[in-house]
């Protein structure tokens, strides 16, 4: 087929005269002249007539086509297009951490994400604990080492650390605690154990309800119920003292037995190893002003004996 290329090759004259090629991307709003390149003129017509490309001489002469690979202007190396020199690195560095500032669930938030929640079993049932509600108060219940021979466990219950009443879901922290502790009750205990409740320093706003009280009871495990060997309360006041006595009826009389009242630490110390108890500052600090108080009055009793 007989096309004439000489329009559309450019000879070696007309190769120094071309523009140069531009060797980076303008990013700075400027927009470059675009170079036309004129196409040759091909006769596309479906018809036979002369210079068609349906025409007898091109569809019996394929071979005749003949192209010197070797005239034809190629582009160099130094026209290649480079996007260098007006590139900011600092707004390609910006574009790139926009394009990866999708956060990605790691494992660690995974993990972190399942201890929000516990799943525990308790009277053959499964329970899921709300942990993240639970946190400021998970101190209400420690392991205070152990007594006698064996894994004879003591169990500390800090009053002081409960929620406070005033809060709008009160109900709901107290459900997931009651739940908490009831499990980590189970957990903590081997074989015989003695609860240590510590009432000193507690507001009654901050006292459990007969209701909750009545709950605990019921839903403890009857190995957990059997293996209490001592209950004691250490400064005892008139709320808990009549809050007891009204519980009675829901209670057997051998967990009856069991309670015993302690009004001063060092008292306790007396009954069970301390060493590995922790005491709040806060109770510690009320033991020392009943102390005081108890010394004062001990001494005006003496002072009235004398003659």
């Amino acid at each position: 087929m007989d096309i004439p290329f000489e329009q559309g090759m450019l000879s070696p004259g007309a190769a120094d005269m071309r523009p140069e090629p531009p060797n980076s991307l303008d990013l700075n709003d400027t927009h470059p002249q675009r170079i036309k390149l004129t196409a040759p003129n091909i006769n596309l017509s479906l018809d036979q007539s002369e210079g068609s490309v349906l025409s007898d001489d091109n569809l019996d002469s394929p071979d005749e086509i003949d192209i010197n690979v070797d005239e034809l202007d190629t582009p160099d190396e130094a026209d290649s297009f480079e996007y260098t020199g007006h590139e900011n690195p600092t707004a390609n560095k910006d574009s790139g951490q926009e394009s990866e500032s999708i956060p990605e669930y790691t494992a660690e938030e995974e993990r972190e994400d399942n201890r929000l929640w516990r799943t525990v079993v308790i009277g053959e049932q499964e329970q899921r604990i709300d942990m993240k509600v639970i946190e400021p108060y998970r101190r209400v219940i420690s392991h205070g080492g152990y007594y006698g021979d064996g894994l004879n466990a003591i169990i500390v219950f800090a009053a002081c650390f409960l929620p406070d009443s005033s809060r709008a879901d009160y109900h709901y922290v107290m459900e997931n605690l009651f739940l908490y502790v009831i499990s980590t009750l189970e957990l903590m205990v081997a074989e015989d154990y003695m609860i240590v409740y510590l009432n000193g320093a507690t507001p009654r706003r901050k006292m459990p309800g007969l209701g909750w009280m009545k709950k605990c009871y019921q839903m403890i495990d009857r190995r957990l119920r059997k293996n209490l060997k001592s209950f004691i309360i250490v400064h005892p006041s008139w709320f808990i003292r009549t809050l007891l006595a009204v519980t009675r009826p829901f209670i057997s009389s051998k967990f009856s037995s069991k309670i015993k009242y302690v009004s001063s630490l060092s008292e306790l110390s007396g009954l069970i190893p301390m060493d590995c108890i922790q005491i709040p500052e806060s109770i510690i600090k009320l033991d020392e002003e009943l102390r005081e108080a108890s010394e004062a009055t001990n001494l005006d009793l003496k002072l009235k004996e004398k003659p």
